[in-house]
């Protein structure tokens, strides 16, 4: 099938991403990008660093100019979310009942926070997922503001890194052992947390979130499981996001499971990010099936979206394409340190520093499961570190370095 209409369903780095990819191969039909908030496409990861810490305007998250947009030939249908999809009309349904035909649809939606159950509707009870939740929590972090960050996973950390900068009292929950563990394991976990203390972040990992506390219609306190009740002025559930996929729900579109134990979740797809006849996925929200066809997996990494987007462009225009991994990279940038990671590591995997100290802060560390190398980590040490990111997937004896 000629392929003369492309729809895309998201306006961030992975649609984008798509749209670029298929001009730049020589794509001369239609380009329609469908976004459910009225900015153009833009950068998510400055919103937790630089935005929320006052560096930058709103304004500089935008990933092109108007002029660059332009040249693309985008048709932007902008702050009018997608609503359905009928594969068998190939035709995109949105939230204001327009109907929008393709010939390939590409799902790039990405994730939406996850909200603390139970939690109230509060006005400084927020979560950080797009710009408007940045500027508000931003507006709200005045120096000497008590902030409570439910929830120290990456974006969490990050956070309690930005407002502890800017004058504020922070207090990091988590019912896991420690901060990131899930992403970076024990080792670094515990490096994570020790980074946090020292700069007088209050860090009560083990422990869960009984209630919000209110008083006024405001909250006031969060009750923590242990029965600890810690004053806050502001509160910030980072706990995760799930793939923002309702609006598939019906169509002949595979999904994974909608809670973690039931899988990847979001959008399941070959890899090249084909999921349905006329229709793929890039991003946050696609689960992409492993070279080793035994399982999906889901990645939430900027520059995944970047690379997923360029790949799904390149199977739209080419059936013969075939997609090879490049090995996943993320970074996280806290106080004055830029924490890097190749590989897809096991919570479990045992971690041992090949080069520099954690005690330095100068280091990099191999992630190990059964000899094989299944990350790498660092700090302070990124030409060292990339040096390590061809020993992903290899294995690797005890006196190497």
């Amino acid at each position: 099938m000629v392929v003369t209409r492309i729809v895309i369903v998201g306006a961030a780095a992975a649609g984008l991403a798509v749209a670029e990819s298929a001009r730049t191969a020589g794509y001369g039909g239609q380009l329609v990008m469908v976004g459910d908030e009225e900015y153009k496409p833009y950068d998510r990861p400055p919103l937790s660093k630089q935005v929320l810490l006052g560096e930058w305007p709103a304004e500089r998250t935008a990933l092109r100019s108007d002029a660059d947009l332009g040249k693309l030939g985008l048709d932007l249908r902008l702050g009018v979310p997608a609503s359905g999809v009928d594969t068998d009309a190939r035709e995109l349904v949105l939230a204001d009942d327009t109907r929008l035909p393709f010939d390939a649809l590409v799902v790039a939606t990405g994730v939406r926070a996850r909200k603390l159950p139970g939690a109230p509707a509060a006005p400084n009870v927020h979560v950080l997922r797009g710009l408007d939740d940045a500027m508000a929590l931003r507006d709200q972090l005045t120096p000497g503001v008590r902030l409570v960050v439910i929830g120290a996973g990456v974006l969490g950390a990050e956070v309690a890194a930005v407002a502890t900068q800017r004058g504020i009292a922070v207090t990091l929950v988590d019912p896991l052992p420690l901060p990131m563990t899930r992403v970076v394991g024990a080792a670094i976990g515990e490096f994570v947390a020790g980074l946090h203390r020292e700069h007088g972040v209050d860090v009560r990992c083990g422990v869960g979130v009984r209630q919000l506390r209110t008083a006024g219609g405001r909250v006031d306190a969060v009750e923590l499981e242990d029965g600890a009740l810690v004053p806050a002025d502001v509160v910030l559930v980072a706990i995760g996001g799930a793939p923002a996929v309702d609006w598939l729900r019906g169509a002949a579109v595979p999904l994974g499971g909608a809670k973690p134990e039931e899988g990847a979740g979001g959008v399941l797809c070959a890899a090249g990010g084909r999921a349905a006849e006329g229709v793929y996925a890039a991003g946050d929200v696609a689960a992409w099936c492993t070279p080793d066809g035994e399982a999906y997996l889901r990645v939430e990494h900027r520059l995944n979206a970047t690379e997923q987007g360029r790949a799904v462009a390149k199977s739209i225009l080419d059936p013969a394409f075939r997609y090879v991994p490049a090995v996943p990279y993320f970074w996280s940038d806290q106080y004055d340190l830029k924490i890097q990671s190749f590989g897809s590591p096991g919570p479990d995997d045992e971690f041992v520093v090949v080069e520099g100290s954690l005690a330095e802060r100068r280091f990099v560390g191999a992630y190990l499961r059964a000899g094989v190398v299944t990350g790498a980590l660092g700090a302070g040490l990124p030409r060292e570190l990339r040096a390590w990111r061809t020993r992903v997937g290899r294995p690797m004896s005890r006196g190497s370095s």
